[in-house]
C-alpha cells in the first residue's frame, strides 16, 4: 500500500484506492456556477422527496459558503406531480429497496389488465414527465420499466444478491414506444400551438387554406385514439383507415349513449 503524490489517497495492492480519513475537498475546484447547478439539482430532488434528506444536504453545502453560492436562484425544477402525496412515499420506499438490495412486490395496472409483480429494482427514472422504476421482473424473467403511478401496495420482500449483469436502460422513444404506423391528420389553424408544444415547429405543413397537415409515427392505437378524441372537432384523421373507422365507431357509441340521458 502506498501514498499518491498528493498524499490524499492510499493505493492498495489489488489496485483499489481509498481516501485518507479527514481529507477535505478543496472548494475552489468548483465555480460559483458549478455550485448553483448542484443546488438546483438538489432542489429538484427535494421537490419529490418524502424526507428532509436533500434539504439537509443543501444546508450543509450552504454552511459557510454564502459568499461562494451568491446571487438569486435562476433555475427551479419541480419533479413532483398532482399525485405527490402518494408518489413521494413510493419513491422513498423504492430508493430504500435499491440501497438494501431488496425485492419489492406491487400490483401493477396496465391497459392489458392488472398483475401482481415482484422485481429486483435497480434504477429510479424520471422521464416523459413521469417517474419509473427499472428492474428485473421475476414474473417475466426480464428487465422491465414500470410507471410508479400505476403501482399500488408496494412492499419490500426479501434480499437479493447483485449477480445479474444489469444493462443501462435504453430510454429512447424508439425502444420504449416502438413505432407501429404513421398517422396523417389535418388540424385546425387554432391548434398550431398544440402541435408546436407536443412535437415542435417543424412537425406540420401549413396548407393553402391555413389548416395544418401533420404526419408522424405512433406506437399504439389506444394512445393515438385518446389523443385524437381529446382534440374533439379540431382534427380530422386522414390515415390510417383503421383509426378513422374506430373513431367513427366510438363517436356512434357515444351518440347512442348520450341520447339516453
Amino acid at each position: 500500500m502506498r501514498y499518491d503524490k498528493s498524499g490524499s489517497t492510499l493505493q492498495g495492492t489489488g489496485g483499489g484506492i481509498s481516501i485518507m480519513d479527514g481529507y477535505k475537498m478543496d472548494r475552489t475546484i468548483l465555480s460559483s456556477k458549478d455550485m448553483k447547478m448542484i443546488m438546483a439539482g438538489l432542489r429538484s430532488l427535494d421537490s419529490i422527496s418524502g424526507s428532509h434528506y436533500y434539504r439537509q444536504l443543501m444546508e450543509k453545502l450552504k454552511a459557510g459558503s454564502s459568499d461562494f453560492v451568491s446571487g438569486n436562484e435562476s433555475m427551479l425544477i419541480d419533479l413532483s406531480s398532482w399525485d405527490k402525496d402518494s408518489l413521494s412515499p413510493k419513491i422513498e420506499l423504492i430508493q430504500d429497496a435499491i440501497e438494501l438490495t431488496k425485492t419489492v412486490t406491487f400490483e401493477y395496472y396496465a391497459p392489458g389488465g392488472n398483475t401482481q409483480r415482484e422485481i429486483e429494482p435497480y434504477f429510479l427514472i424520471f422521464k416523459w414527465s413521469s417517474w419509473y422504476v427499472y428492474g428485473y421482473c421475476l414474473l417475466r424473467n426480464d428487465f422491465r420499466l414500470f410507471k410508479l403511478n400505476r403501482m399500488v401496495n408496494i412492499t419490500h420482500v426479501k434480499a437479493f444478491e447483485r449477480k445479474r449483469d444489469v444493462p443501462m436502460p435504453d430510454l429512447s422513444s424508439e425502444k420504449v414506444f416502438p413505432p407501429k404506423a404513421k398517422v396523417k391528420a389535418v388540424f385546425e389553424p387554432s391548434m398550431k400551438w398544440h402541435l408546436i408544444e407536443e412535437y415542435g415547429i417543424g412537425s406540420y405543413k401549413e396548407l393553402p387554406d391555413g389548416k395544418l397537415l401533420f404526419e408522424h409515427n405512433y406506437g399504439d392505437d389506444d394512445g393515438l385514439l385518446s389523443w385524437m378524441l381529446s382534440l374533439k372537432d379540431k382534427v380530422t384523421v386522414i390515415e390510417p383507415e383503421s383509426i378513422r373507422r374506430e373513431l367513427l365507431c366510438i363517436a356512434t357509441e357515444l351518440t347512442e349513449k348520450y341520447k339516453e340521458v
